[in-house]
C-alpha cells in the first residue's frame, strides 16, 4: 500500500470514529424524546386555541335572499375545513425510532415521517398552528421538521 493510501485509509477510519462518537453524543434518551413530545404538543396545542379563524355561518336562507333563517339548524364555522400535520425529515434518528415505538405518526407519502394533526376538528387555521408550533419545537432541539396543510 502507497503512503499516500495509507494516509487516506486512516483518515477514513479517525473520521468514521469521529462520527460515531459525536451521534452517540448527539443520541436522544427515551426520556428526552418523551420530553420533546409534550413540549411540541403543548406548544401545538397553545397555538391552536390561540389562531386568529374566520367565522362562516351555514343555514337555510330565506327564499332568495342573503338573510338567514334561524329559526332553522344553523352552524358557525370555525373557519375553513382542512388538515394538517407536522413532516419530519430525514425519517430517521432515536426521536423517529421513538416516535413508531409508541405507535405516534407514520411514514410520509412524499417521503419523511408525518404526525398528523387529530386536535380542532376540520379547522385548517387551527390545525396549521398547532402543525407549525409543533415542528418549531422539533427544530429547537435540532429534529428537522415542518409544519404542513391542506384544505379539503
Amino acid at each position: 500500500m502507497s503512503e499516500t493510501n495509507i494516509h487516506a485509509e486512516s483518515n477514513r477510519i479517525i473520521g468514521a470514529y469521529v462520527a460515531k462518537q459525536e451521534a452517540k453524543k448527539k443520541a436522544l434518551t427515551k426520556t428526552q424524546c418523551r420530553d420533546i413530545y409534550r413540549e411540541a404538543y403543548e406548544a401545538g396545542l397553545n397555538a391552536g386555541k390561540d389562531a386568529d379563524t374566520p367565522k362562516f355561518i351555514v343555514g337555510d336562507a330565506i327564499g332568495l335572499s342573503n338573510e338567514i333563517d334561524f329559526s332553522k339548524k344553523t352552524y358557525i364555522l370555525d373557519g375553513l375545513c382542512g388538515f394538517a400535520w407536522v413532516n419530519i425529515s430525514p425519517a430517521r434518528g432515536a426521536f423517529v425510532n421513538w416516535l413508531k415505538a409508541q405507535g405516534i405518526g407514520s411514514k410520509g407519502y412524499y417521503g419523511g415521517y408525518e404526525i398528523w394533526v387529530r386536535e380542532f376538528g376540520q379547522s385548517v387555521d387551527r390545525k396549521a398552528a398547532f402543525a407549525s408550533a409543533f415542528a418549531e419545537v422539533l427544530n429547537k432541539y435540532g429534529i428537522n421538521a415542518y409544519g404542513q396543510s391542506r384544505l379539503d
